[in-house]
Parts: structure tokens; C-alpha cells; sequence
């Protein structure tokens, strides 16, 4: 469990808190996250790294010399929002743009795309490497769907380092993209870890046994086997790996990097009892270990869990491996002192970010006093959110990491605020969803918080600030988030995703305003469909998503991103219901 918490709502604002101020030589608080201190040259790419807290020292540890650039840094096991993607990287990015690189989980593709594109529109040049050296994740012909664990650190390094050698964008890249397809990561775990504020691990692994290809989000590994000894354990990780030797080697002995990583509560004693027993079997397998590294480089709170990482070394490769570093969480020898530089800037707000948004739009007395009822439904949601969170969590801890009802928490609780301020500033409809969808995004991260916000904002923009919406602009809208959801996220209907709820909640709306039955009616109609369907999901196997490793453990379950849509709507439902029952 987690012992010194404030506020766990606030969890991760006060970690990087004490992270800045502990580390004022190295690295410096930007909207969004952490950077470097001082200014990238600007004779060089930028390397932008991220993801969820919660594993440190990835990723805010591993921002300085001989390493990433900048970090954005999302909430507890959730991804960074595209917001703070994009703040973090245009406070360093300089004429030769960008490389952005994170693990492979569908909440940081979705956000770390969306910023891209964002930054690419911007006139910043970016590239994108994703990790994905987790073999228990998917299979050798789905290399793609493989999640980023431990490998990451070897994919930032090669990155750093051919930015520092002066590659451009497009060699930087390729280095990087080479890194990934060298490095291969397996992992075990003895016992599971726990959220901030939580009272339960998020899986437990019953005594005298080990899970095996374990995630460091809490996912539960794909199997169990009798606890070993050290040389059956390194046994069982190096030949799991050899498995996965790289198709590109020459024939005979190679040159690996390696990283005996602990998760949490693997202490680095044991690490190094692990290690004695690996040593030897790398001779045995032609494999000369170069620089390994032994203790702690992307945890889990308290697992008790360990991995191994090979990569396959060529020339840049051992030279990417073996540079000089010097960041909070990871330091290799210099050859020369790095130049520190005292704090003189003033503190950054973790909340504030790089104001992306349009100003205040113009708006109609019709749309704006439509803006109140907006409100009201997005504090509805909060409400429901709020009520139902404990839920949320257990439904998608069964099989993935159990963080969507704290993620659905902040992202509500966001846009309910953001909405609220933007009514009373005076804009319209329109605006205050787009904004309220904004917010959303920014402040929950993770898969459900970037779609939540583009759908609200795919609403917004369709619902305009021009004139009060009729029901048939009301379900247009419904049926363009729907589009939007489905076009950044990839889900179709049966992938047991949140799209398996709004499917039919839009068809049903959309056919009961059809044939004139009424907005308040046949949202109530299209709230049922919702529910059933999100109660239907049970029957499901997940395709996408943290949960597909794990699809056979949620069978029986609803999934809960269904659950929370289905609850989002039907609190929505009351709202309308009352205001054309005060209307009659």
C-alpha cells in the first residue's frame, strides 16, 4: 500500500512537486510535466518521453543530460493527457521538431497522436517511436499490440543519444525505431500493487506462487507457477526471451544490454541473488552482457515483481547504451561534471498548461440559454461518476487496471467546472461543451479521457453557438461523437468498449427524434438501450485495450467503459426530462 499520501486526488501534483524541488540542478517544472534545466540547443531534436505515474523512475526520473528532453507526466497509471503532450513538448522544441516516445497503451497512442497532430499543425516537426518489448502481450506476429514495460528506458536512451550526435529528425527516429526492435522484456510478479487511497491490491497472487507476464499497471499475469528458486526464475526469463532473439542477427555470440529490473518491493539484494544465478547462463547461450543494470527503472508502487530486458546490440546501439547520463532517476559515468544551474525560474502550476483554445466565440441569446441546461448535464454526469466510482474501479481492475472510475472522476469533475465557467463568461452552447470536452480530456488522460473529450467536443462543435439545437441537432450530435469515438479509438461494435453502449444509444435516439416522439423521450428510450447493452458486454471478450491479455477474466463482467457511458446518459436523461417538464 501507499503510506504518505495527502490527498490521493492530488497524488501525483504532490509527487512531482517534491520531484522538482528536490531535483532544482537537473530538470524543471513545464505545464504538463518536467524538462530538462536550461534550453535545448537548438541545433538538435527534442526527445519527448511520458506516460502514467506511478513507475518511477519512468518517466520523470529519466528526463537530463543523456536522456529525454522533457516528460509529461499523466495521473496515477492513466496517460497524459494530448494537452499536456503538447505543452511539454513545445517548451523545448526547437526548428529540427520533435521525437515523441512513450509505452505502447491505448490511452498514450490516442493522446500522444493527438498531440502530433496537433504539433505538426503548430509547424513543430514530429516523429513517433513506440515501445513495445513486452513479449507476454501479444504474439510474435502482433509485435505491435506488445505494451512498453522496461524496454522503454532502452528506447530513450538510443533516442537521446542520436539527438545528441546531431541525427535530424528522421535519423533520430530510425535509431529509436531500432531500439524497440532489439529489445525484448518478460516479467513475474509475487504480489500485486496498490493505488494511492485504496484499501486492496489491485490482484493478489496467493502464497508459495508467481504470476507470469505480468503489466506494470497492475495487470494480473497470463498464468500462475510454483514459486522458484533464483536459477529456475532466471532460467525461466532468459529462455523466454532467447525465444524472441531478433530475425536481423548475424550467426553467432552477441552483445546484449541488459536491465534486471525490480517493480517495487524486490529489494536489491535479491536483485543481485538473481543476477549471480543469470550471469553464468548468459555464457552458456553466447551472450556477453554489456553495462547491465541491476535494481529499479520502471516500477509499480509496491509489486513485488521482477523483469528482464534484453537488447541486441549493434554499433550505435552499444554506443546509445554505454553514453554518459545524468537524470534524478538514472546515471551512468560522465567523462566530464555536468553544468549545474541554480533555480532562479518561478514555480509552474502542474494544472496550467500551454493555452491551445480559441477565444470566446461569438453566440446567440437562443444558444445561450440553452448553456445552463449543458451545465447542468455535464454536473448530472459528475454526480453519477461520483456515486458509481468505487464500481467503475472494481469492474476494470477483473482484467485491466482498475483506475477508470478515479480517471471518469477527474475528467467529469473537470468539465463540470470548465463548463460551469464558461456559461457564465457568457459563451454558448456550443463552447461550453467544447471546452467542458476539453477539460475532460486534460484532466482524467488515459484511453476513456481522450475519447470522453473528443466526443464532447465533436458535440459541441456540431451543436454551435448560432441558436438553441432542436432534437434532430441533438442527435446529429450524439451520432458525430459516436463517429469520433470509434475513428480515434479503432472499437467496433463487439470489442466490448464504451462503443457497444453508444451504438445503440445513438440509433434509438436517433430513430425515436425521427419520428417525432421528442428529445426527452427518446433519450429516456435510448438511456435504456444503453444500459442493456452495456449490461450485454458481459457476454463479451475485450479485442482492445490493457484488457485484451486478459479477455477470458472479464467474461461474466460488463465492461466498464460501457457501464459508465450507460450511467452518463441515463443521469442526463433526468436532466432533460425535468426542463421540458417545466417547459409544459
Amino acid at each position: 500500500m501507499t503510506y504518505l499520501v495527502k490527498d490521493s486526488t492530488r497524488f501525483t501534483s504532490d509527487f512531482i512537486d517534491g520531484f522538482a524541488l528536490a531535483n532544482t540542478d537537473l530538470i524543471r517544472r513545464v505545464p504538463g510535466g518536467v524538462a530538462r534545466r536550461g534550453a535545448v540547443s537548438s541545433a538538435r531534436v527534442a526527445v519527448i518521453i511520458g506516460g502514467g505515474s506511478g513507475h518511477y523512475p519512468a518517466f520523470a526520473g529519466l528526463v537530463g543530460e543523456g536522456l529525454a528532453d522533457a516528460a509529461a507526466l499523466g495521473n496515477v497509471f492513466a496517460s497524459p493527457s494530448s494537452q499536456q503532450v503538447i505543452s511539454v513538448a513545445r517548451s523545448v522544441a526547437g526548428p529540427l521538431g520533435v521525437l515523441l516516445s512513450y509505452g505502447n497503451y491505448a490511452g498514450d497512442v490516442l493522446n500522444f497522436d493527438i498531440a502530433q497532430q496537433r504539433l505538426r499543425e503548430l509547424g513543430i516537426p514530429c516523429q513517433t517511436v513506440v515501445v513495445t518489448d513486452d513479449v507476454s502481450s501479444a504474439s510474435k506476429s502482433e509485435r505491435n499490440r506488445r505494451r512498453g514495460v522496461a524496454g522503454d528506458l532502452v528506447v530513450f536512451r538510443a533516442a537521446s543519444w542520436a539527438a545528441a550526435q546531431g541525427h535530424d529528425l528522421d535519423g533520430v527516429h530510425s535509431i529509436a525505431w531500432k531500439a524497440n526492435e532489439h529489445t525484448r522484456t518478460f516479467g513475474v510478479a509475487f504480489s500485486g500493487a496498490t493505488l494511492p487511497g485504496a484499501d486492496a491490491p489491485l490482484f493478489s497472487v496467493p502464497e508459495g506462487r508467481m504470476a507470469v507476464g505480468l503489466g506494470i499497471h497492475g495487470e494480473p499475469g497470463i498464468e500462475e507457477q510454483a514459486l522458484p528458486s533464483a536459477a529456475e526464475l532466471a532460467e525461466l526469463l532468459l529462455s523466454r526471451l532467447i525465444e524472441e532473439e531478433p530475425d536481423d542477427l548475424p550467426h553467432g555470440e552477441h552483445r546484449v544490454g541488459l536491465i534486471l529490473n525490480g517493480l517495487g518491493s524486490v529489494k536489491g539484494e535479491e536483485l543481485f541473488v538473481l543476477y549471480a544465478a543469470l550471469a553464468p547462463m548468459l555464457v552458456e547461450h553466447g551472450l556477453t552482457a554489456v553495462d547491465p543494470e541491476v535494481g529499479e527503472f520502471v516500477t509499480s508502487f509496491e509489486m513485488a515483481g521482477v523483469s528482464l530486458t534484453l537488447v541486441w546490440l549493434d554499433d550505435d546501439l552499444e554506443a546509445a547504451w554505454t553514453s554518459p547520463a545524468n537524470a534524478p532517476g538514472f546515471r551512468k559515468s560522465m567523462s566530464q561534471s555536468p553544468t549545474l544551474v541554480a533555480s532562479s525560474d518561478p514555480d509552474v502550476d502542474l494544472d496550467k498548461t500551454v493555452d491551445v483554445t480559441d477565444p470566446l466565440p461569438a453566440s446567440t441569446e437562443a444558444s445561450r440559454w440553452v448553456a445552463p441546461i449543458v451545465v447542468a448535464a455535464i454536473e448530472a454526469i459528475r454526480g453519477t461518476v461520483d456515486d458509481n466510482v468505487d464500481e467503475l474501479g472494481r469492474l476494470d481492475a477483473i482484467a485491466g487496471d482498475g483506475d477508470h472510475g478515479i480517471g471518469m472522476q477527474r475528467g467529469a469533475a473537470a468539465a463540470a467546472a470548465a463548463a460551469a465557467t464558461t456559461q457564465l463568461a457568457g459563451a454558448g452552447a456550443g463552447y461550453v461543451l467544447v471546452r467542458a470536452g476539453d477539460a475532460w480530456a486534460d484532466a482524467a488522460g488515459g484511453t476513456s479521457g481522450a475519447l470522453w473529450g473528443a466526443a464532447l467536443r465533436a458535440a459541441g462543435v456540431h451543436l454551435g453557438d448560432s441558436s438553441a439545437p432542436t432534437a434532430q441537432v441533438v442527435a446529429e450530435a450524439v451520432e458525430l461523437s459516436l463517429k469520433k469515438i470509434i475513428e480515434l479509438g479503432g472499437a467496433q461494435a463487439g470489442d466490448k468498449t464504451m462503443v457497444d453502449a453508444i451504438g445503440p444509444f445513438a440509433r434509438v435516439l436517433t430513430g425515436g427524434v425521427s419520428s417525432g416522439r421528442g428529445l426527452a423521450v427518446s433519450w429516456a428510450d435510448a438511456a435504456v438501450a444503453a444500459r442493456l447493452s452495456a449490461a450485454a458486454t458481459s457476454d463479451l471478450l475485450p479485442q482492445l485495450g490493457r484488457a485484451r491479455p486478459h479477455m477470458e477474466k472479464s467474461l461474466g463482467t460488463p465492461d466498464p467503459g460501457a457501464t459508465s457511458f450507460a450511467l452518463a446518459v441515463l443521469a442526463i436523461s433526468a436532466v432533460i426530462s425535468a426542463i421540458e417538464g417545466a417547459q409544459q
